[in-house]
This record gives C-alpha cells, sequence and structure tokens, in this order.
C-alpha cells in the first residue's frame, strides 16, 4: 500500500484506467452472458424437466443456424411427453426437417394423432415425408382414423348427377356418396379424390349399363354399390374406400325409344333419297325415250322426203309410168276412205253402248 503511495501520479493513472478498461470488458461480457441465460433459460429448464434434454449449446447453435428455437423445443417437448419413441426423432431431425421448408409441430402433433389411435402405423420418417410432399399429415391422420365422405359427383358441377342407361334404354339418374380412409403408407405418389370421384363413377355407369332392367336396380341399389366394390377401385390411390352409399336414384329419358325414333327417322330420310334417286332416274329415262322418239319422227320426215325424190327420178328413168301412179294414188285414196269408215263405226258403236 506504501508502495502504491509512492508511485507517481502518471503511473497510477495509467493503471487505474487498466483496471477500468477490463472491468468494463468484464461487464459486457458477464452482461452478454446474463442476456443469453436469459433468453434460453425458459426454454431450458423446460427441456431439461421434460426429459428432452437439449443443452444450452444446442439452443445457441439453433440461433446462428436460423432455427425457430422455441418451435423445435416445444415439438420436442410434445413427442417426449406423448412418448413417442421413434429413434430418428431427435432435436437434429427436427431441425433438418424445418430448415426444408417442414412443419414441425404438425408433423409431431400427427405422430401423437396417430400413437393414440393405436390403429395407424406412422413413423418420423413417413410423417416428414407426407409433409414435405405437401400434404396436410395431421388431416390425413384424422381422415385415416374418421373417414371422409366424398359426393359423387361433387357438389357444384355442371351436371348433379350420374347419368347412364340400362339395357332397357331407360336413362337413370345417380347420386352417390363414397365412404373413404386415408392410407397412410401410400399417401405419397398415391392418386387423390379426383381419381376416386371418377372411378367410382365409371364403376356406377358401368354397373347400371350392366343390369337388365333399371327396374332391378330400382328394387335393389346396392347391387351398384357391390359392383363397384368389387372392382377394387381405390388400388394406388391416397384413400380406402370403406363404403359406396346410393343418396339418390331417379329414372330419366326413354333412351332406347329416342334412339330408336332418331333410327326410323334415319332409315326413312334414306328411304326418300332412294326414292327421289329412282324417281329422277325415271325421268331422266323418259326425257331419253322422248328424245328418241323425236329423232325417230325426224327420220319418218326425212324419208317421206325423199319419197318425191324417188318418184321423180323413177319417171325420169322410166321404171314408173303415170298409170301406175295414178293407180297408186286410187289406192291410197281407198285406204284413207276405209281408216275414215273405220273410224266413224268404231265412234257410232261407242254411242251406243253409252246410250
Amino acid at each position: 500500500m506504501f508502495a502504491l503511495l509512492t508511485l507517481p501520479l502518471a503511473q497510477f493513472s495509467g493503471v487505474t484506467t487498466w483496471v477500468l478498461a477490463g472491468s468494463l470488458v468484464v461487464f459486457c461480457l458477464l452482461l452478454v452472458v446474463f442476456f443469453v441465460f436469459a433468453n434460453y433459460f425458459g426454454l431450458w429448464i423446460q427441456s431439461v424437466l421434460t426429459g428432452s434434454n437439449i443443452g444450452f449449446p444446442s439452443l445457441i447453435a439453433m440461433t446462428f443456424r436460423k432455427v425457430n428455437t422455441r418451435a423445435i423445443v416445444r415439438s420436442k417437448i410434445m413427442a417426449t411427453q406423448a412418448g413417442l419413441n421413434d429413434p430418428e426423432l431427435t432435436s437434429g431431425a427436427l431441425e433438418a426437417h424445418y430448415l426444408a421448408g417442414g412443419n414441425v409441430q404438425q408433423v409431431i402433433r400427427a405422430l401423437i394423432a396417430a400413437k393414440k389411435a393405436k390403429t395407424i402405423s406412422l413413423t418420423f420418417r413417413e410423417a416428414t415425408a407426407i409433409d414435405l410432399a405437401g400434404r396436410d399429415v395431421l388431416e390425413s391422420v384424422q381422415t385415416s382414423v374418421y373417414p371422409k365422405v366424398i359426393d359423387c359427383p361433387p357438389r357444384g358441377e355442371a351436371k348433379p348427377s350420374l347419368d347412364a342407361v340400362a339395357k332397357d334404354g331407360i336413362q337413370l339418374k345417380v347420386k352417390a356418396r363414397v365412404t373413404v380412409r386415408a392410407n397412410l403408407q401410400q399417401l405419397i405418389g398415391g392418386a387423390t379424390e379426383e381419381t376416386i370421384i371418377a372411378r367410382v363413377g365409371e364403376g356406377i355407369v358401368s354397373a347400371i349399363g350392366s343390369a337388365e332392367s333399371h327396374k332391378a336396380v330400382l328394387e335393389n341399389p346396392d347391387i351398384i354399390s357391390k359392383a363397384v366394390l368389387a372392382k377394387k377401385l381405390d388400388s394406388q390411390t391416397a384413400f380406402e374406400i370403406v363404403s359406396i352409399d346410393i343418396a339418390d336414384i331417379d329414372v330419366g329419358a326413354n333412351i332406347g325409344a329416342r334412339l330408336q325414333a332418331d333410327q326410323a327417322e334415319a332409315d326413312t330420310a334414306v328411304a326418300r333419297a332412294n326414292a327421289e334417286s329412282k324417281r329422277a332416274l325415271a325421268v331422266a329415262e323418259e326425257q331419253e325415250m322422248q328424245a328418241l322418239i323425236e329423232q325417230s319422227r325426224a327420220e319418218v320426215v326425212e324419208a317421206e322426203a325423199a319419197v318425191p325424190r324417188a318418184m321423180a327420178e323413177a319417171f325420169r328413168s322410166g321404171r314408173l309410168m303415170i298409170l301406175d301412179y295414178y293407180k297408186l294414188q286410187n289406192v291410197s285414196a281407198d285406204t284413207e276412205m276405209r281408216k275414215a269408215l273405220a273410224g266413224q263405226g268404231n265412234e257410232s258403236a261407242s254411242i251406243n253402248a253409252t246410250g
């Protein structure tokens, strides 16, 4: 103490400055440690008390890796408290799933729901794969526990019913309800609800089309459900069909009679076309015969015009004499007279017959 008092004033001032600076640095470090401890103490104590075993270094490392520390810790606590003993479910795996863009808490809730159901087998790896595939894993588990009802056709569609025609030609309008349960093992890569609706609709149309009469379908609508269920329409889909129920069935139009009427009209149109073709052919033949008649008449006129020339040539050559010509004239006049007398006789006979 005496030595310090004997030191020069300048030296004493330098030592004081170093001491104050060191104290300030220590104070800042203690302050940083205090803030870090205060920030993570609540999460750390929760982790310790619940047996999640997430230490302070891990919590600080999560912050540097830009991971939501609170979400990871709470998810790990939920898993521990629920008794999930999957060896792959670690804090590192939860961080990796979070960094991959997954919903960590939703995955843990789905695993807890599956464990409570006791009938669903779902691992952490499967749950994270379903979540990263874009599906709601918790909703899928809930659908597996509590089946979901799908309307076929869906509500709001342009056609409110499925229309099919039985073998007797009567149309039936059907509305069905399909009860499905999520198939978690085929949820990744499995077909969605649209495929189920399309397959069920196709099966209903096929079942009605194979029925001998629409009355049989109306009497026993369950034959449709049995026929559709027998086809295993839920293969390669994300769902398992529990049941298919016919909610409503109505009688539509007589499609068979309409088709027969349309066929009759088509046959009539064909017959009319054939008749018109034959009539046109007959008219064409008639016109052709008229042309042949006119041609024959022209040939006759031409032949008659050649007679005077032939007679003149005969007079000049001496083969026909004047007496022979007069004889021909007399024969022709006698012939004309006989024709006239025969015509008058026929006319008088017809008058007497009518009188």
